[in-house]
């Protein structure tokens, strides 16, 4: 069994600021993570190996520094690691980035099991993975809390409203996860990083996974990001003091000045 996860190196969203004049991120000072959605995809995948002896592949799309989340796949369990990277990626939507990874899976041979994050937390629009699994014809099952496979079908809880489905395809399939609300991200031990230094990594180019150019980049992109500002805001809140029934008449009082109470 062959299983593909996708990653994404990202800016620590808690870090990351806006830059008025021009409306995009200031990156420059700002620590680079291994995509939360995808770190945890990689975990679920990392436990499929570990039951059936899979084989996994970490595939990353980005410039060089982001070799940085495929040896922390690697040095987690991973067996290989492919990383993306040439000018003609520059400016990829979600759809020239699907068509990327799709074509690098392509030429990675006989792929069952594809995971990829829900969403990256620098774009939040839970697109990619969809766009691979549309450029592969093949299924996929999205906003999974669990994933687990026997090398012939894929078995996930999906996330839905009120709830959560069991639901099962046959490989090969594509599944996105969510995170639980008490997720803790796993990181390796030192002998994990050691032998991690010995694993396979390989960068390709745009020509090595015979991409159309015309499918890439800025070009290949049929969605353009006007601009980026930050939520206005928020005015700091009031903090009352007294008996359970002066707060609860103070709560009253000031619902009807809002109009919210009559």
């Amino acid at each position: 069994m062959n299983i593909v996860v996708c990653l994404k190196q990202v800016p620590d969203s808690t870090q990351v600021k806006v830059d008025p004049k021009t409306g995009t991120l200031i990156r420059a000072g700002v620590p680079s993570i291994l995509n939360p959605y995808d770190h945890y995809a990689l975990e679920r995948a990392l436990e499929i190996k570990a039951k059936t002896g899979a084989n996994l592949t970490v595939l990353c799309m980005g410039p060089a520094q982001a070799v940085a989340v495929i040896r922390l796949a690697l040095a987690l369990g991973a067996d290989k690691g492919i990383l993306l990277s040439d000018r003609a990626f520059a400016g990829s939507d979600t759809w020239a980035t699907s068509y990327a990874l799709s074509q690098a899976i392509k030429k990675l041979g006989q792929t069952d099991l594809i995971i990829c994050g829900q969403m990256a937390i620098d774009g939040d629009t839970a697109q990619t993975g969809p766009g691979i699994a549309f450029h592969l014809n093949i299924p996929q099952l999205t906003f999974c809390t669990a994933v687990d496979s026997d090398g012939k079908k894929v078995t996930v809880r999906k996330l839905i409203d009120g709830g959560h489905q069991t639901m099962e395809a046959a490989l090969p399939a594509l599944v996105t996860t969510t995170m639980p609300y008490d997720y803790k991200s796993k990181y390796p031990s030192f002998l994990g990083a050691f032998s991690a230094q010995e694993k396979p990594m390989q960068t390709w180019t745009a020509a090595d996974i015979n991409a159309d150019p015309k499918k890439l980049g800025l070009e290949g992109s049929p969605t353009r990001v006007g601009r980026i500002f930050p939520p206005p805001a928020r005015a700091k809140g009031e903090v009352f003091n007294g008996s359970p029934a002066e707060l609860a008449a103070k709560i009253v009082d000031i619902l009807k000045k809002e109009s919210i109470l009559k």
